[in-house]
C-alpha cells in the first residue's frame, strides 16, 4: 500500500530528524534550497544519522541510490511526499 505524507509532515519529519545537528533557530533560518551537508556541517555519519532519523520517521527504508534526493529540506521533502 502506497504510503502518503503531506508537505506539512513531510517537512516537520525533515526538520525533527535534523534536530541535534542544528538548534530549533538555525532550522529556522535555513533556506529550504540551502544545500544540508555544508549548511549544517554534516560529515558523512551525520548524513547516515539524518537518513536513518528520516527512515524512521517515514516507516520506510530509504535506499542509498535516494540519499542524493535529500539534499535540501525542499528536495528531502519532494521525496517523502511522492506515492511510494
Amino acid at each position: 500500500m502506497p504510503i502518503t505524507v503531506s508537505r506539512e509532515t513531510a517537512d516537520g519529519m525533515v526538520r525533527a530528524a535534523l534536530r541535534g545537528f542544528a538548534g530549533e533557530a538555525e532550522l529556522a533560518a535555513l533556506p529550504v534550497d540551502e544545500p544540508l551537508r555544508p549548511a549544517l556541517d554534516l560529515d558523512s555519519l551525520d548524513f547516515l544519522t539524518f537518513v536513518e532519523r528520516l527512515s524512521t520517521a517515514f516507516g520506510r527504508r530509504i535506499e542509498e541510490d535516494d540519499y542524493p534526493r535529500l539534499a535540501t529540506i525542499a528536495s528531502s521533502v519532494e521525496f517523502l511526499t511522492e506515492t511510494h
